[in-house]
C-alpha cells in the first residue's frame, strides 16, 4: 500500500511537470551581413554648346579697305609704293573716308593745293581756312598721292627699300617731313598689322589675287556695297558720308527710315537701301 502510493505521488509529480507552461527557446541569430552605405555618384552631364559665327556687319574700316584695296594695288604696281602703306594713310587721314575733304572733295590724303590748277576746297587744318585738292572721284586722289611722293626728291630715300617694308616706309615718311605728329609711324604700323594690309603687298610682288578684292577700280562711284542693308549712326555720319559710302542717295535713305529731316543721333539704327 505504501509503495502503491509512492508510484502514484511520482506519476502526479511527471504529469504535472508536463502540463506545466512551456517557454518557447528563442535563438538570437547573429546579423552576418553588415549593412553598406553606397554612394552613387551622378555623372556630370556636358553640354556641348554649338558654335555660333558672328554675323555682324564689317566695321567701316572694312568696308574702306575693301573699296579701295584693289586701288592701292594698282598704284603699287605703277609707282612702287607699298599697297598697305597707301591703305593705312587712306584710312587715317581720310577718317575712313567720312572726313569732311573726303565727303566734300574725294581728298583722302589731306593734300593741299600747292600750285594745283583744279578745283579747290577751304579747310581748317594747321591753319585756319587753308587750301586743298578737290577731285571728282577718289581714284583720283589716290593717283595724286602716288605722283606727289614720286615726284618729290624728299621722299627718294623710301623707293630705296625693299617693297614690302611697311615699317621702313611708315618711319621714313615722318623723317622725310610728310607729317608732323611724332605718333604717324606708329599709327600706320598698327593699321596694317591690325588688318593684315602687307597681304596686299604680298598679292602685288607674288603676282596673286584675293578672290575677295574687287577685279576693277571702277567701282568707286558707282557700284552698291555688297553688305548687310543696316548702318548704326556713330560719330561724324551724316547723310551725305553714308549715301557716298553706300552708293545711294540721301533722299533714298530718308524715304527708307521715314525721315523728315537729316538730323542723325548716335545709336541710331538705318535701313540702307539697295
Amino acid at each position: 500500500m505504501k509503495f502503491k502510493f509512492k508510484y502514484i505521488s511520482i506519476v502526479c509529480v511527471l504529469f504535472a511537470l508536463s502540463c506545466g507552461p512551456k517557454k518557447g527557446i528563442v535563438t538570437k541569430r547573429k546579423n552576418s551581413s553588415t549593412k553598406k552605405t553606397v554612394v552613387v555618384k551622378e555623372r556630370e552631364e556636358v553640354t556641348v554648346k554649338p558654335v555660333v559665327k558672328n554675323s555682324a556687319p564689317p566695321s567701316i574700316v572694312d568696308v574702306y579697305i575693301e573699296l579701295y584695296a584693289e586701288i592701292a594695288k594698282n598704284k603699287m604696281r605703277s609707282h612702287k609704293i607699298p599697297a598697305s602703306i597707301t591703305l593705312a594713310q587712306g584710312v587715317l587721314e581720310s577718317g575712313v573716308g567720312r572726313g569732311r575733304l573726303a565727303v566734300k572733295a574725294n581728298n583722302h590724303f589731306g593734300i593741299k593745293c600747292h600750285g594745283w590748277k583744279g578745283a579747290k576746297i577751304y579747310h581748317d587744318d594747321d591753319r585756319s581756312q587753308e587750301c586743298f585738292r578737290k577731285y571728282d572721284r577718289a581714284e583720283m586722289s589716290y593717283e595724286d598721292h602716288s605722283e606727289f611722293l614720286t615726284g618729290r626728291s624728299r621722299y627718294a630715300d623710301l623707293f630705296k627699300l625693299k617693297p614690302d617694308d611697311y615699317k621702313g616706309w611708315a618711319n621714313g615718311l615722318r623723317a622725310a617731313g610728310y607729317a608732323t605728329d611724332r605718333k604717324y609711324p606708329q599709327k600706320l604700323i598698327s593699321l596694317i598689322e591690325r588688318y593684315q594690309l602687307y597681304k596686299y603687298d604680298e598679292e602685288v610682288l607674288n603676282g596673286t589675287n584675293n578672290k575677295s578684292s574687287r577685279s576693277s577700280t571702277t567701282i568707286i562711284e558707282g557700284k552698291k556695297k555688297p553688305y548687310a542693308n543696316k548702318h548704326i549712326v556713330s560719330q561724324g555720319d551724316t547723310l551725305y558720308s553714308l549715301s557716298r559710302l553706300y552708293k545711294t542717295t540721301v533722299e533714298a535713305i530718308k524715304t527708307k527710315n521715314n525721315l523728315k529731316s537729316n538730323d542723325l543721333s548716335i545709336g541710331q539704327q538705318l535701313i540702307i537701301p539697295n
